[in-house]
């Protein structure tokens, strides 16, 4: 008998407790530790709230950069529910962006249409094989989203 693997997705407060964690240690650190994860880059992306109009924060890995354009990914752990932060965006698609590289600046958010997915998707799971099996977890087709600079 082959023993059967459950793959679980993150709960909303192991999700908050990681981004309240990660932002830590980027504090404590004054920003020389926190802005790698996974051997991707890490960024602050503050949303507007699409509820409460408030900026909503969250820490973010990005697997690949496609020239100035930043590549998200609105996994959420396999889930199937899209992430917080990419119903905010498409709400209101202009978000603040940190890096280590870069300052906190503004960037126009947008989906990566059929095209561009079919193109970046393969990439990002060969380098990021995690990113596979989120999509294995859910029937939704994990999102990219790209964060391009505002001119």
């Amino acid at each position: 008998m082959i023993p059967s693997i459950v793959l679980t997705v993150p709960s909303d407060a192991l999700l908050k407790t990681m981004n309240i964690l990660h932002r830590s240690i980027l504090k404590m650190s004054a920003g020389k530790k926190g802005w790698n994860a996974g051997n991707m880059p890490v960024l602050k992306l503050t949303t507007t709230g699409r509820k409460s109009g408030a900026p909503r924060m969250v820490m973010l890995t990005s697997p690949i950069q496609h020239g100035d354009c930043i590549v998200i990914v609105a996994s959420r752990g396999g889930d199937d529910q899209h992430p917080a932060w990419l119903l905010n965006l498409r709400e209101n698609p202009i978000v603040e962006v940190q890096t280590k590289e870069l300052a906190k600046h503004k960037r126009q958010a947008r989906i990566a249409n059929a095209t561009e997915r079919a193109v970046m998707w393969p990439i990002i799971i060969q380098k990021y094989k995690g990113y596979a099996a989120y999509q294995g977890k859910t029937e939704r087709e994990i999102p990219l989203v790209l964060l391009d600079p505002i001119v």
